[in-house]
């Protein structure tokens, strides 16, 4: 039982030592592929903010050069048409507001009205505006009794005819305004600027978030953040909310064009997910495998110990048993016959048969003084005592499940065997034998003796069909090929039901009947199938039945 439980414990340790191989396996190829959906939906993602910003940018770009913007700069009158100018393109584009400036940074004309001193990231938008390029900044956009809103700005020049900038287009764009389009989509997306600070995002928990060192933190606080390398991978394992994964494939990639860096947390769940079904289902199927090798072990450990205390009981007992040797090997043999009894008495009546008719023939040649043919008798039983001497062996050997190796055989020569010990039968009988066979050997792979025993069988079948039947006709055929066949056939009444002949104890005979216990055909089929051959029984359209045996042939 020690044994038992050990090697149970080194079953487990190995199954579940393999199982986390086969997951960890399976988790690092889910994460390629997680990996290349999240790079597309980051590509998505960014791709999307870039074209919302671009047509704010157009606009910029377009508006700039309209004649009422350079009217603004001409008395009341060109700034209320400049104004309403820009008054009409923010309504229609949902911009915070529109602004034009003198290239100093005075206001000359507003949709909304500007108060104060322009912030930081705005005074760097127009100072690059006006060194001629489009300026860019965000950051927050306050105005007097409302809620501070984060803006994306846009700084647009108007140039002279003769050079140099005369005027310069502010366009202020909404990003909450921009956030509403895709907020909530999968995965989670945010954008952080050059300070590290999250600006936008798809997940409005992470707005204000600023990157310290490796980490992501709140504007006050902390948030747990747990970050691991695997395979070249960036993992999170956070806790920051419902909303986003607990276990996270960070993946980032900058936005030069927009001065943003674009995240993703892509959600880890399904690829753990299949790779903890990939090391269940390899670790059910290795453990009900070991489980059947140690159930396996343990019956054969069991049955071993049985056979030894048996061994032992059998030494302990052998003295007193040897007094009674005497007597038991008489049983023990009568034992044996019994249980053989079936096959022995039907593979050895026909050897038997012909041993008797050799031995009365041979005391009728002493009586006619002729001891040359008597002497020949004799010679002939001898070989049929060797030949039933090697039955025994091949019934032994073939009830055992012993096959012996098939080898090249002449069939010709079984066939003159089965010939010889069935022809006193036959004569007896009157049944007229029809022989077709060709000139010279006809070799196959089989085994001679066990052959001849089911020639022997055969012909005896057809001899005992015919018993009643008026014409009683043997038809014996050997035909060469690369699957040589032979082929008994009788003009008896055919076979009752073709699909159990081959059965045990199925027989046509009457039950008391010698020979009748229905074990021949049986028997016959397994030698044939014991050296690779084949036999099959039908019946014949004109009458009576046919039996094939078929064997493979020999190259050459």
């Amino acid at each position: 039982m020690s044994r038992l439980v050990t090697i149970l414990a080194i079953l487990a340790t190995l199954v579940a030592a393999l199982s986390v191989a086969v997951f960890q396996a399976g988790y690092r190829q889910s994460l390629n592929a997680l990996a290349q959906r999240g790079q597309s939906d980051l590509s998505l993602a960014a791709d999307r903010l870039t074209g919302q910003l671009q047509r704010y940018q157009d606009l910029a770009v377009l508006l700039i050069g309209h004649p009422s913007l350079g009217a603004a700069r001409y008395g009341a009158s060109g700034r209320s048409e400049a104004e309403a100018l820009l008054l009409w393109a923010i309504d229609r584009t949902g911009v915070l507001n529109m602004a034009y400036l003198a290239p100093g940074g005075r206001v000359l004309a507003s949709a909304r009205p500007v108060e104060g001193a322009f912030p930081d990231y705005v005074q760097r938008a127009i100072a690059r505006a006006r060194e001629g390029a489009l300026g860019t900044g965000h950051g927050l956009a306050a105005r007097p009794g409302e809620t501070p809103q984060r803006a994306y700005v846009f700084a647009a020049p108007r140039f002279r005819d003769n050079g140099g900038v005369e005027g310069i287009l502010l366009v202020s764009v909404n990003v909450e305004l921009l956030e509403q389009e895709w907020r909530g989509d999968r995965p989670a997306v945010f954008f952080t600027d050059r300070a590290g600070e999250v600006y936008i995002s798809n997940r409005s928990e992470l707005l204000g978030w600023r990157w310290q060192g490796d980490r992501l933190r709140p504007a006050e606080g902390e948030a747990a953040l747990s970050r691991r390398q695997l395979a070249g991978f960036d993992l999170w394992r956070i806790d920051w909310g419902p909303y986003l994964p607990r276990r996270a494939l960070h993946l980032a990639r900058d936005l030069p064009q927009v001065g943003l860096t674009a995240e993703a947390l892509i959600d880890l769940a399904p690829g753990r997910r299949l790779a903890l079904l990939q090391a269940a289902v390899v670790g059910l199927v290795l453990l009900t495998l070991g489980s059947v090798l140690v159930f396996l072990w343990a019956r054969r450990q069991a049955l071993a110990e049985i056979n030894a205390r048996l061994e032992q009981r059998v030494e302990a007992r052998t003295a007193e048993l040897k007094r009674a040797q005497d007597e038991l090997v008489q049983a023990g043999k009568l034992s044996a016959l019994g249980q053989m009894s079936a096959g022995l008495s039907h593979e050895l009546n026909q050897p038997l048969m012909a041993i008797r008719q050799f031995a009365e023939n041979g005391a009728l040649f002493l009586e006619k003084d002729r001891p040359e043919r008597a002497a020949a008798n004799l010679t002939r039983i001898a070989e049929l005592a060797g030949r039933m001497g090697r039955i025994i062996r091949n019934l032994r050997a073939f009830a055992r499940q012993e096959v012996e190796p098939a080898r090249r055989i002449d069939l010709s020569s079984v066939l003159d065997t089965a010939l010889e010990m069935t022809e006193a039968r036959i004569a007896k009988e009157g049944v007229v034998l029809e022989l077709q066979r060709p000139e010279g050997a006809v070799q196959a792979m089989g085994g001679e003796v066990r052959l001849a025993q089911v020639m022997v069988n055969l012909i005896t079948n057809a001899i005992d069909a015919m018993a009643a039947s008026d014409e009683k006709r043997l038809r014996i055929s050997l035909q060469p090929g690369v699957r040589p066949q032979i082929r008994v056939a009788d003009s008896g009444p055919g076979i009752k039901s073709p699909e159990k002949i081959f059965d045990p104890f199925y027989s046509t005979k009457e039950v008391g009947a010698s020979e009748g216990m229905g074990l021949g055909l049986s028997i016959s089929y397994g030698l044939v199938q014991s050296f690779g051959g084949a036999i099959r029984g039908r019946n014949l359209p004109e009458g009576g039945a046919e039996f094939t045996v078929e064997l493979d042939g020999v190259a050459g």
